[in-house]
């Protein structure tokens, strides 16, 4: 399960676009803190220690705690506002995670043992249909990822929702349907070599009429 990462904030005593603006002349992210059934919390961010989390990648997928006055908030980021332009931050939603509820998140899929791959090893491909999964997860206990061990699988294969074991407590928003996440597609050779076969087959079946 993902760790929260450490975020520091400051405390906005005022919303509007005016303080945003001012907020933003002074090098910070205007942010909000909402959920929980508690009141709304105004904060700031540091402009450059947002955008190096950013660049990490995964930021609306990662936990944060957040020290606003000394108190902690455990968070997740569920929207951040760009400029159209260039791109810079403008203003960061958090929700605060509440023990017992749930969050819908895209959590990214993660694919280990390439090399012990037996449709890989004969030339196969692997087709991604899926980067990512969303799911209805515990929102105190987010996957950083989903982990498909590919060892067992042969060219034509897919590899399917269902055949995925998913963290306790989490599942696919996507219930009417088990969805293909990637396939193990077989190499053009193998495809001309079957191709070749069946037109064979075709032929003599033609003669023999």
């Amino acid at each position: 399960m993902a760790q929260a990462l450490t975020l520091n904030v400051l405390p906005r005593d005022k919303a509007g676009k005016g303080s945003a603006r001012a907020a933003r002349r002074d090098g910070l992210v205007p942010a909000v803190i909402y959920g929980a059934k508690k009141p709304p919390v105004m904060v700031t961010i540091k402009l450059n220690e947002l955008i190096a989390l950013l660049n990490r990648g995964g930021f609306l997928s990662h936990q944060y705690e957040l020290s606003v006055d000394g108190k902690k908030e455990r968070v997740l980021p569920r929207d951040i506002q760009l400029h159209p332009v260039t791109d810079t931050p403008l203003h960061v939603d958090f929700l605060r995670l509440a023990k017992g509820s749930k969050v819908t998140v895209e959590v990214p899929v993660h694919f280990s043992n390439e090399e012990k791959c037996a449709g890989l090893k004969r030339g196969g491909v692997l087709n991604i249909v899926r980067h990512e999964v969303e799911l209805n997860v515990p929102a105190t206990d987010i996957p950083e990822s989903i982990d498909i061990d590919l060892a067992s699988f042969d060219v034509g294969d897919s590899i399917k929702i269902s055949t995925v074991s998913l963290p306790e407590g989490c599942e696919p928003t996507i219930t009417d349907r088990d969805f293909t996440i990637a396939t193990i597609a077989a190499p053009s050779s193998m495809r001309s070599e079957e191709s070749e076969e069946s037109e064979e087959a075709e032929t003599e079946e033609s003669s023999e009429d």
